[in-house]
């Protein structure tokens, strides 16, 4: 591997050395797909070379991310570096930190480490009632044992407003403080990821159809935020509509069509919502004549499935929940996000599987998605890279989280009792009312306008 740093890593790893001269933790914000692994060996590295540690020791979120990090440690180092005989230091996920024996948490004791944490957002934690059960073993086993800690994420705010673990906040605005900072907007200009193009996908005719036993009503309406803000049709039932997956897979490999034409082997993902989603998609896709994978956690060696999509020329990788934060395929420059988590941290980290560059001139990624509210509204704020009030603790509502768990043994008791008390005191009125709650809804059809609008949005 060439020792030579992108710019932004070439200065981050100078402040770090600044830095540890008199601090233990040190937090970098860096856009997905922009070389964090890469910086955290080069610290590695020049604290091994400083002969300031023993050991380095990993946590990620995922195997595969774990195997990302063994990678590219083992190239960096020098060294071997795995969970094996003689290794400067291995990885782990976040999900072993519940099973490893006592023995392995007296490294942190007996030895001088450095202990990184990707992706570190979610482990949740400077309280033990207001901790995540990683950020508690962070809290317990880690904090004041390591010698050094290394905190990145690509995303560093949590969608339950909990703080993440060693994370520092300003007061009283409870801003999370970042020792070094790399948005999207600087890696676009500095060529280091591909400038990210949002399709937004509606449609302008949308016809409802409600039939009951008796009658039947048809109602119009003309965008899908309409529809899922004035009819029973829910965003997940767009989901698995076949004319709406088409429309966005169709749009998906026309433009995976045009980016092949100059790089052969340019891949898609498509991220589902769940297994069933995925074979209905992987069926569209059959049909289109479409090379494909499926890739989820009940998959026969998904791992090494997703590893030979990442060195083959197969046009489409399907994943559920595989191919989310930290997974490194160069090739993959399309994605169809068709998944029912509608979280701005989700949605980020999906889009950061796009961004990872090939070459000079690979500098465009194409996302498509449904126009539906929320991804909407995180669409726009991508221009803004890292939005200020997702990276605020709110201390009032941490507050409140704080009394709900203190008094939460008694409430359930409380609750208990109570649920007793009422499912006896029903009265026939309400009976009644709770059986005809199960009579059968309306048949509900939805038939949609070959015309899909598109709604192009870019990086300024």
């Amino acid at each position: 591997m060439s020792r030579r740093l992108r710019r932004w890593q070439a200065e981050c790893l100078e402040l770090a050395k600044i830095h540890y001269l008199n601090h233990v933790d040190f937090f970098v914000q860096a856009t997905p797909a922009s070389g964090k692994t890469r910086l955290a060996a080069e610290i590695a590295h020049w604290l091994l070379e400083e002969e300031r540690i023993d050991f380095v020791i990993c946590f990620a979120p995922t195997r595969e991310v774990v195997a990302g990090i063994q990678r590219t440690f083992t190239a960096v180092l020098y060294q071997r570096f795995g969970d094996t005989l003689a290794s400067v230091g291995a990885a782990y996920t976040y999900q072993s930190m519940e099973h490893h024996p006592e023995d392995f948490w007296t490294l942190f004791t007996k030895y001088r480490t450095l202990t990184i944490f990707d992706e570190m957002h979610h482990c949740a934690g400077h309280d033990p009632l207001l901790s995540n059960t990683w950020g508690q073993k962070i809290i317990q086993r880690i904090q004041n044992a390591a010698t050094y800690t290394l905190a990145l994420s690509g995303t560093p705010w949590r969608s339950d407003d909990l703080p993440i673990a060693l994370a520092r906040y300003s007061n009283p605005e409870g801003k999370l403080i970042c020792d070094y900072r790399y948005d999207l907007q600087t890696a676009v200009y500095d060529g280091v990821c591909r400038l990210p193009r949002i399709t937004l996908i509606d449609n302008p005719l949308i016809r409802l159809t409600e039939e009951t036993e008796n009658t039947a009503s048809v109602r119009a309406f003309s965008s899908f935020q309409q529809l899922l803000g004035e009819s029973p049709i829910s965003y997940e039932d767009l989901l698995r509509h076949d004319d709406v997956l088409n429309a966005v897979l169709d749009l998906g490999i026309d433009r995976l069509n045009q980016e092949r034409s100059s790089v052969p082997n340019a891949g898609g993902l498509v991220v589902a919502t769940d297994i069933e989603h995925a074979h209905q998609i992987a069926a569209l896709l059959h049909f289109k004549g479409e090379s494909h994978v499926v890739v989820n956690s009940q998959t026969p060696k998904a791992h090494q499935l997703i590893d030979q999509y990442r060195h083959n020329s197969m046009r489409w990788i399907i994943a559920v929940s595989m191919i989310s934060e930290g997974t490194d395929i160069q090739r993959l420059c399309v994605c169809a996000y068709l998944s029912r988590i509608r979280t701005e941290l989700h949605y980020r980290q999906v889009l950061g599987r796009i961004l990872r560059k090939m070459g000079d001139s690979d500098d465009t990624a194409w996302l498509y998605v449904i126009a539906e509210p929320l991804l909407r509204k995180y669409s726009q704020r991508i221009a803004d890279d890292l939005p200020e009030d997702q990276a605020t603790l709110q201390a009032q509502k941490l507050n409140l989280r704080l009394e709900k768990a203190n008094s939460s043994q008694m409430n359930d008791t409380k609750e208990n009792a109570s649920a007793a008390n009422d499912n006896r005191s029903l009265s026939a009125e309400e009976l009644n009312k709770r059986e005809m709650l199960n009579v059968e809804p309306p048949l509900l059809t939805l038939s949609f306008s070959e015309y899909y609008r598109q709604q192009l949005l870019s990086l300024i």
